[in-house]
């Protein structure tokens, strides 16, 4: 390969890859993943026969439609939290609120398992916050900004030492030091040897 080839356009699994990840950006797909694989046991378990040997253990429950249909509602919360962002609030608190009904209703929340995961997913989708756009030409130059001043409490000149409004390390009129401003703190005086005492 030399310098004069042609850079080649990246791979369809590359290109696949990245709109994936954008796609994933861009709602609460951890909070959906779990809460769609909280349902799977919940719904699943009741209805499940398990072989050992000859021998059959059923653990079908006289709620075994109760915990399909919360194992159906989950899964729908969870895909509903991948493909409408702006109702993530309800999706999470429902998801909440039925993974602790699965514990009653379906074999202690599907082994467990599924209550755990649906609480997650829940709560992942309850805190979960659309990310802010950048501003077209924003780069890395803007990380030296520093935070807004929203919220910042101005200097104020007339405001005694250690007061709300003084900037820290203004100094004290008496002593000529920056003001300590410890609840504790008092000034030493030259008649201890200069420690402070307090």
């Amino acid at each position: 390969m030399s310098a004069e080839t042609p850079v080649q356009s990246a791979g369809t699994f590359a290109r696949l890859r990245l709109r994936f990840r954008d796609w994933r950006g861009t709602r609460p797909f951890w909070a959906g993943l779990f809460t769609l694989l909280g349902g799977v046991p919940i719904a699943y378990f009741p209805y499940a026969t398990l072989k050992l040997g000859t021998m059959s253990l059923a653990m079908a429950t006289t709620a075994g439609a109760g915990s399909l249909i919360i194992g159906v509602l989950l899964v729908t919360l969870g895909l509903t939290m991948w493909f409408q962002q702006a109702t993530r609030v309800f999706a999470g608190v429902a998801a909440i609120v039925l993974a602790l009904v699965s514990l009653v209703v379906s074999n202690i929340g599907g082994f467990i398992v599924g209550f755990l995961l649906a609480m997650l997913g829940g709560a992942l989708a309850v805190s979960w916050a659309p990310g802010k756009a950048q501003a077209a030409g924003a780069g890395s130059g803007d990380a030296d900004q520093g935070p807004s001043d929203e919220g910042a409490v101005e200097n104020d000149p007339q405001a005694a030492p250690g007061q709300p409004g003084t900037a820290y390390g203004t100094p004290d009129a008496e002593h000529g030091q920056p003001a300590d401003r410890t609840p504790e703190g008092t000034w030493a005086d030259s008649a201890n040897g200069g420690y402070r005492v307090g």
